[in-house]
């Protein structure tokens, strides 16, 4: 596969990082965006538009034009960070830092394993799958249960499964050379591995996180 095809994919993954976290932080540091988001019922509505939006972009990529998988995929990454505003608030910023070091590290490991590596991880998709729909009904029972132990327990196996997703996915965007065109690999690459490191990320701070 043409090396230049990741290049863009990890540039455009890079960006959409940075717009995630450029705007948390900037919501983060004012009272009133804060309030209107999490006070008025705004919360919910970008919670949906993020789902519209990821969904929307996971299902039309090979029939979009270029210009507006990137702006949907920018969309995207700006609505998250409204809502990821949370974090900068909970969590002190060198905590959140140190933790993005370490997030970054394990995900390049396993993308690495998952671009060199021999083995067919197709078979894999599946029970990622099935260890996906697993976490997200144990998080919705733990919302009843306030189980700490339990919520730990969740992060551990959500970290194993994305970092299994994140070999996987790599392995998926090799394959699509000669299904669409080079910028829509490129948005749809970026999607899927922005994807595995918000939510590694998101475990490990929830493991590792100091208060501020």
């Amino acid at each position: 596969m043409n090396k230049n095809i990741f290049v863009k994919v990890f540039a455009w993954m890079f960006l959409g990082l940075l717009v995630t976290f450029g705007t948390g932080y900037f919501v983060s540091t004012n009272e009133n965006m804060l309030y209107s988001i999490f006070s008025k019922g705004y919360y919910w509505i970008f919670i949906i538009g993020e789902l519209a939006a990821v969904i929307f972009l996971s299902a039309r990529i090979r029939k979009m034009k270029p210009m507006t998988a990137k702006i949907v995929f920018l969309l995207y990454a700006f609505l998250t960070g409204l809502t990821f505003s949370t974090i900068f608030v909970v969590y002190a910023l060198e905590s959140i830092m140190s933790v993005f070091l370490i997030a970054a590290c394990i995900f390049g490991v396993f993308a690495l394993i998952g671009y060199f590596t021999k083995a067919d991880l197709t078979k894999l998709g599946t029970y990622l799958l099935m260890g996906l729909i697993g976490i997200i009904l144990c998080v919705f029972v733990n919302i009843f249960l306030g189980n700490n132990t339990f919520d730990i327990v969740i992060s551990i196996i959500s970290i194993i499964v994305f970092l299994g997703f994140t070999a996987y996915d790599m392995q998926k965007i090799k394959a699509l050379e000669y299904e669409m065109e080079e910028d829509n690999i490129a948005i749809y690459g970026a999607l899927q591995l922005y994807l595995d490191f918000i939510n590694i990320f998101l475990d490990l701070l929830r493991l590792f996180g100091r208060d501020d």
